[in-house]
């Protein structure tokens, strides 16, 4: 594990403190959500004054890295950069437009998917879609909300292109806002369970057409995947306008 090391001093110390910081965040030594250590443990560690401790502190939160909390402590906000930029830019869109782009990054991503995902990644689709099939029937939302976002992330890691992929993952809140809010109006009235719809036939279509190495019908799938999403997305703000 990476320590924090004593900076140098013929380079700005809080850019020096700020760089190790920002590496032990995108390296998931401090990871997303957690509270990183306080001021004054951080200057006894680095053995700079809480002063370029704070300098540092305020830079990672300009860029959106880490948030204070009044009389909580500091939290680690985003992974990189870019996830930071891209939550920010999410949550001024609209659903419609995290729909959209949703659609463009899934479709083609499951079209590689078709094409490269090795015997691995192809038994962890296999086992995010199970969990996710299990989780509908126990009616369990976080948890399906979870294994479908897990499922679809995935599917995009296996098309083996590493700028989509991080595009993709960068948009994850805004991607899981989408499937919890398809999961609304499936709620059985009278038992546990979501009740099964056109969009699990379309999950389990998806995956067969992947194994099946068919890139038209996997992006074709994936598609018309996002579009039912957004449907069930629509009827669900149509019964509860309040939302």
């Amino acid at each position: 594990m990476t320590t924090l090391a004593r900076p140098k001093r013929n380079v700005s110390l809080a850019v020096q403190v700020s760089d190790q910081m920002r590496e032990l965040i995108e390296t998931g030594q401090w990871p997303l959500g957690s509270r990183i250590p306080a001021e004054h443990q951080l200057s006894a560690e680095l053995g700079v004054s809480r002063n370029t401790v704070r300098e540092a502190l305020r830079s990672l939160v300009h860029v959106g890295l880490i948030e204070a909390r009044a009389g909580d402590g500091t939290y680690v906000r985003a992974d990189s950069e870019l996830s930071a930029t891209l939550d920010r830019r999410v949550r001024r869109s609209s659903m419609d437009e995290a729909f959209e782009v949703r659609s463009m990054l899934e479709e083609r991503g499951a079209r590689l998917a078709a094409m490269r995902a090795d015997a691995t990644q192809l038994e962890r689709l296999g086992e995010f879609l199970s969990a996710r099939d299990t989780a509908r029937e126990h009616g369990d939302t976080a948890a399906y909300v979870e294994a479908d976002v897990a499922f679809h992330d995935a599917t995009v890691a296996a098309g083996g292109n590493a700028l989509l992929t991080e595009l993709y993952r960068h948009s994850a809140a805004a991607i899981a806002e989408t499937v919890a809010r398809s999961t609304d109006v499936r709620q059985r009235p009278d038992a546990p369970g979501l009740v099964r719809t056109e969009i699990d036939e379309l999950h389990h279509a998806l995956f067969d057409a992947i194994v099946g190495r068919d890139p038209d019908a996997a992006g074709r799938l994936a598609a018309g995947l996002i579009e039912e999403s957004r449907r069930l997305s629509a009827q669900s703000v149509a019964a509860d306008p309040a939302s």
